[in-house]
C-alpha cells in the first residue's frame, strides 16, 4: 500500500495512504502526523525529505518558510515528534528553500540565494554540527545523488552544475579563496569552475538569428544513478517549456533537447520514474505528463487536474501530485513499451483525488511504509504446498 508525506502553507504534515487491492479501503486516507498551525504561515512547508538510512537519526526533515529546519521521529502512535531545529540565518524574507535531502546522520539544505547547509545530528541527538558553502544565487532547484557523492543545481542564468559533495564543504585554502572570488567576477565570461565544481552545462548554440539563447532553469533531477562523480545522467526543464539531458561524460552542452513538451508557462516540475527511460512533468497550467526519455515524446497525460501541479513523488505502482486547487491526487501509473515509438495499450489516469483546506506546497513518497500487496490466491496456494511437505515429512518419520 502506498503511503506518501504531505506538507502544506500552514506548517501542516500529513500523511496518504491509499489501499488499491481492498475495497473498503480504497479511498484515500488522510492523517495529521504533525500540526503546525499554531505557529501561522510563517512555519509553512517548503520542503520535505525522509531519511530510511539511520532511522534512530531522523525520519523526517523539512524546510520552513520562516528559514528553520525541523529534524522529526515517528512515534509508535504514527505521530511526528520533533528532535532537533534549526534556523538558516543566510536567508532573506524573499528568498525560500529550492532544495533538502536527508542521508544517514546529516541534513542538507540549499536556498535560492546559494546557501547551502550541511548539518550532522550527534549520536544522541543532543544537538547539530553545521558546515556552510555558498553556491551563485538565483537558484531554482537543488538535488542531492543516492549515494550522496555529488549534487547538482540550476538557476535563472545559472547552468546546470555538478559538484563533489565532500570538496564543496571543505575548508578553502587562501590561495584558492582568491581565485574563487576572482573567478566569480568573471563567471559569466569564463568558464573556470569554482573549487568542489566538477562539471558545468554549456549553453546550447544562437538561434537562427544568431541571438544567445536564455538561460532559465526551472528544475532538475538525476536520471540514471552512477557511484563516479563525473559520470551522471541530469535532466533539466526550462521556462521555455523545453527539457535538456545532460551526460557529462559526453561534453557540457545537453545530449539531448525536446522542445516544446510544457504547454503553458514552463516546466514547473520534474521528477524521475521507477521505469528506466520515464519521466513525469509538470507545467504552470494544469498539465502532467508522463515522458519517454528515449525520443522526448509524451506517452499519455493526466486529465482532471484543475491547478498547477507545484510538487510530484513517484513509487513503483504509484504517482502523487500536490496542487495548487488544495487537492492531492493518486495516479496509476503505466510502464513505457519495450521498443520506441510502441502503442500503448492504456494510459495513466487519475485513480483518486483527497481534498486539503489548505494549499499543499509538497509531496513524498514514504518508500519505508508502503508495502506490496499479497495476492490471497497465490498466499492461499503457498499454504496448501506448506501442508503437503509437512504431511509427507510426517509420513516419512512414522
Amino acid at each position: 500500500m502506498p503511503r506518501f508525506l504531505v506538507g502544506d502553507e500552514l506548517g501542516n504534515i500529513k500523511s496518504v495512504g491509499y489501499n488499491p487491492t481492498s475495497q473498503e479501503e480504497s479511498k484515500p486516507v488522510l492523517k495529521t502526523l504533525h500540526d503546525g498551525t499554531i505557529t501561522g504561515r510563517t512555519k509553512g512547508i517548503q520542503k520535505l525529505a525522509l531519511n530510511a538510512v539511520e532511522k534512530t537519526l531522523g525520519k523526517l526533515s523539512a524546510a520552513h518558510a520562516n528559514g528553520a529546519v525541523s529534524i522529526f521521529s515517528l512515534n509508535e502512535d504514527d505521530q511526528l515528534e520533533l528532535l532537533q531545529e534549526w534556523k538558516e540565518t543566510r536567508i532573506k524574507s524573499d528568498q525560500s528553500f529550492i532544495g533538502l535531502a536527508a542521508s544517514g546522520s546529516s541534513v542538507f539544505s540549499c536556498t535560492t540565494n546559494g546557501a547551502l547547509l550541511m548539518s550532522n545530528l550527534k549520536d544522541d541527538n543532543s544537538g547539530v554540527n553545521h558546515k556552510l558553502a555558498a553556491l551563485p544565487s538565483r537558484l531554482c532547484d537543488w538535488r542531492l545523488s543516492h549515494d550522496r557523492q555529488t549534487f547538482a543545481y540550476g538557476g535563472d542564468e545559472v547552468e546546470v552544475s555538478l559538484w563533489d559533495t565532500e570538496r564543496a564543504f571543505a575548508p578553502p585554502s587562501e590561495s584558492s579563496a582568491k581565485g574563487a572570488l576572482a573567478n566569480s567576477k568573471k563567471r559569466k565570461q569564463s568558464d573556470t569552475l569554482f573549487p568542489g565544481e566538477v562539471w558545468r552545462a554549456k549553453n546550447i548554440p544562437n538561434d537562427f538569428l544568431g541571438l544567445r539563447q536564455p538561460v532559465h532553469n526551472t528544475c532538475l533531477t538525476y536520471l540514471s544513478p552512477s557511484t563516479f562523480a563525473n559520470q551522471q545522467h541530469l535532466l533539466a526543464g526550462t521556462r521555455l517549456g523545453d527539457m535538456r539531458r545532460y551526460d557529462t561524460r559526453a561534453g557540457r552542452r545537453p545530449v539531448a533537447v525536446f522542445k516544446g513538451i510544457a504547454k503553458v508557462g514552463g516546466i514547473k516540475t520534474v521528477e524521475k520514474g521507477s521505469s528506466e527511460h520515464e519521466a513525469f512533468i509538470s507545467d504552470h497550467g494544469s498539465n502532467l505528463y508522463a515522458v519517454d526519455l528515449r525520443n522526448g515524446s509524451i506517452s499519455y497525460g493526466y486529465k482532471s487536474l484543475s491547478g498547477t501541479a507545484i510538487s510530484l513523488a513517484a513509487s513503483p505502482t504509484h504517482l502523487a501530485s500536490a496542487s495548487i486547487d488544495r487537492y492531492i491526487r493518486i495516479h496509476s501509473v503505466v510502464h513505457l513499451p519495450d521498443k520506441v515509438g510502441q502503442h500503448l495499450d492504456k494510459k495513466g489516469t487519475v485513480l483518486e483525488r483527497v481534498f486539503m483546506t489548505t494549499i499543499p506546497t509538497v509531496v513524498v513518497w514514504d518508500q519505508e511504509q508502503d508495502t506490496v500487496p499479497v495476492n490471497e490466491d497465490e498466499q492461499e496456494g503457498e499454504d496448501v504446498w506448506e501442508g503437503m511437505k509437512n504431511v509427507v515429512e510426517g509420513d516419512g518419520k512414522a
